[in-house]
C-alpha cells in the first residue's frame, strides 16, 4: 500500500535550512562594496581593508548569530545550555586545553604560518603590515564577533540542535560540511584543514556538552595566525 508523505516545519527542519541560507547571505553581503555602498565617506580610506573587516565580522555575528539564538529563546524555548553555551564538563575541557594549546595548536600554526599562501591570506586586514597599531582591536572584535558566532551556529546550534534526529556522528559531518563550505577561497590546505577541524572539535563539543572549549581553541589558531604572520615579517606590535 502507498503511503503518502507528509511535510512539517520542525525544529530540525530550521536548523538545517538555516545553514544554505544564512551563510549564503554572508556570502553575498560580506563585500567591500557592500560595506562601501552603506558607508561611502570611507572611501579611499588608508586602512578601508580594517574597517571591512570589522563590517564583515559584525555581519556574521548577526546573521549566524543572533538570528539563530533568537529562534532559540523565542521559538525552541530550551535551555541554552542545551545548545552548548554553558560551561559543561568543565574538567574535561580544561583538561583538553592544557593538552591541545600548548602541544598541537602553538606549534602547527607557527609553522604554517611561514607557509606563503597562508601569508597571503593572513591577516585579512592587510593593513596591518603598514601599520599594526589597530591590531589588538581588529583581534578581539574577531574573537567577540566572528568567532563566537562561527562556534555558536556550527558546534551549538547545528550540532546539538541536529544530534537527536541525526545521532552524534551525523550531526558532527553536518556541521563539519557546512563549517567546510565557507571555507572555499581559502587555501587548501586550510580548507582540508577544516574538515578534521570540524570532526574533532564536533567531537571535542559533544564531549564536554559546551562549544567554549573549541571556542578558545578556535581563536587561539586564529589570533596566532596572524601574529606569527605578522611577527616573522618583521613587524613590531
Amino acid at each position: 500500500m502507498e503511503t503518502k508523505s507528509t511535510f512539517s516545519f520542525s525544529h530540525t527542519f530550521v536548523y538545517l535550512l538555516c545553514a544554505p541560507v544564512l551563510l549564503s547571505l554572508y556570502y553575498y553581503h560580506n563585500t567591500g562594496q557592500q560595506f562601501l555602498s552603506l558607508f561611502p565617506g570611507y572611501t579611499g580610506h588608508p586602512s578601508l581593508d580594517l574597517f571591512v573587516q570589522y563590517w564583515k565580522f559584525s555581519l556574521f555575528f548577526l546573521l549566524v548569530g543572533l538570528i539563530p539564538l533568537s529562534y532559540l529563546l523565542f521559538v525552541v524555548k530550551k535551555p541554552l545550555a542545551d545548545f552548548g553555551l554553558g560551561l559543561g564538563n568543565y574538567k574535561l575541557g580544561l583538561k583538553l586545553l592544557a593538552i591541545f594549546v600548548p602541544l598541537v595548536i602553538v606549534p602547527l600554526i607557527w609553522f604554517a604560518a611561514q607557509m606563503p599562501d597562508i601569508r597571503a591570506e593572513y591577516p585579512m586586514a592587510r593593513s596591518l603590515f603598514r601599520d599594526s597599531s589597530s591590531f589588538w582591536q581588529y583581534e578581539l572584535l574577531y574573537i567577540l564577533l566572528y568567532y563566537i558566532a562561527w562556534e555558536f551556529f556550527f558546534r551549538g546550534f547545528l550540532l546539538f540542535g541536529l544530534k537527536k534526529e541525526f545521532g552524534i556522528a551525523s550531526a558532527i559531518l553536518i556541521q563539519t560540511i557546512s563549517s567546510c563550505l565557507i571555507h572555499l577561497g581559502k587555501p587548501e590546505g586550510e580548507t582540508l584543514g577544516s574538515i578534521a577541524a570540524g570532526i574533532v572539535f564536533g567531537y571535542i563539543a559533544i564531549q564536554t556538552r559546551s562549544i567554549w572549549y573549541v571556542w578558545f581553541m578556535h581563536i587561539t589558531i586564529g589570533v596566532l595566525t596572524d601574529y606569527f604572520v605578522l611577527k616573522q615579517s618583521g613587524i613590531v606590535f
